[in-house]
């Protein structure tokens, strides 16, 4: 409990943000990598105890949100197909496809089921032999080792009718591509404490050095948040472009080494399809030769699935950081939760779901 209390002490989380203040001469525009750190920064008003001229520009760090659409689609016709067990985490389930979504697909007789765990799916594979379980492995290097983990164990026990689709992306390539865009307003980054925590810091020092821009590791609390972004703007005031551990209650340098060589053993790194952004080289991983009989891609032969994305979803323009929600024509009216037209409308950690459930949609621009 002391780690959400004294992370969510009001009075230090106000003497922070008038630091802040009395810091700050100019404006600067700073991007919160991951999708979790904006449903804090919005459900707790953090935006809004910064003085006018901070911006905060929310990245494209949503795991599901950047799924592409025809990883999707893939995942839709395979947990259609009769011999299949589905395997997903539950948020999933609402994320729209070219037509559908998985929910729709059970609701049709799909057998396709939450789990909480990849070991789960392996689990439901051991015990139902006569099917074939899919499991489907999303996400950014958090995720990423208990999914290798699953895959190690399957090839150990020989259950051979276990398999993976796998749409794992990575955060220093996406980094490298938004300041890399010609639209790029990014002055400094805000890095996800979960994601170092499995990595570590040693893969951004390169990035802050190359591209000038300071690069804060901070977690996901009030404190936790203002403190990383009272170290960019004090980096940034004072012309320096570094990367700070401002989570080193979590993060260390080196990462979990353990988790690093479970995902060496098991993925090879490939080019991605972001949803909504493109492809960016070398920004995701895909399981390696070994393990190349676990891709469900192959095994179900899904590999040439034609999508199409609503013309009406900007959600595109809001994971690259050019837009907030409220400025998407379609936000609240023809996109809402209810009937989300993109993944960043219905994922947990989509900015235009936290736009929608925080009550910005009230607001005008921000």
């Amino acid at each position: 409990m002391k780690y959400l209390t004294e992370f969510r002490d009001g009075e230090k989380a106000q003497r922070i943000s008038q630091q802040i203040h009395r810091l700050t001469t100019r404006p600067w525009a700073i991007m919160e990598v991951c999708g979790g750190q904006t449903h804090s920064i919005l459900r707790n008003g953090i935006d809004q105890l910064l003085p006018d001229g901070i911006e905060l520009i929310h990245g494209p760090g949503c795991p599901v949100c950047v799924t592409p659409l025809n990883m999707i689609d893939k995942a839709l016709a395979i947990a259609a197909r009769p011999e299949v067990i589905f395997c997903s985490f539950g948020d999933m389930l609402r994320v729209p496809g070219s037509r559908q979504d998985l929910f729709s697909v059970r609701s049709e007789g799909g057998d396709v089921r939450i789990v909480y765990s990849p070991l789960d799916a392996v689990q439901i594979a051991r015990k139902n032999p006569d099917r074939e379980v899919v499991f489907f492995g999303i996400g950014f290097e958090t995720t990423a080792p208990a999914n290798a983990m699953a895959v190690q164990i399957a090839r150990r026990q020989e259950i051979s009718n276990f398999s993976m689709l796998i749409s794992h992306v990575l955060v220093p390539p996406a980094i490298r591509a938004i300041m890399q865009s010609p639209t790029c307003r990014v002055q400094a980054f805000l890095a996800a404490g979960h994601v170092c925590s499995v990595m570590g810091t040693w893969q951004y020092p390169p990035l802050a050095e190359q591209y000038q821009v300071p690069i804060v590791i901070t977690g996901f609390e009030p404190v936790d948040i203002l403190g990383g972004i009272h170290a960019t703007i004090r980096q940034l005031e004072a012309g320096e472009a570094k990367v700070e551990n401002a989570y080193a209650r979590v993060v260390t340098q080196d990462g979990n080494q353990a988790a690093q060589q479970v995902l060496k053993e098991v993925f090879a790194v490939t080019d991605r399809h972001w949803r909504g952004i493109g492809e960016i080289p070398a920004s995701g991983w895909k399981l390696n030769s070994t393990y190349r009989q676990y891709d469900a891609e192959d095994r179900f032969q899904v590999q040439n699935i034609q999508t199409q994305e609503s013309p009406l979803c900007h959600s595109g323009e809001v994971l690259q950081g050019t837009i907030k929600p409220i400025e998407c024509p379609a936000f609240g009216k023809e996109c809402t939760p209810r009937n989300p037209l993109g993944a960043t409308m219905v994922s947990s950690e989509g900015a235009c779901a936290a736009y929608y459930n925080y009550g910005r949609r009230l607001e005008g621009p921000t």
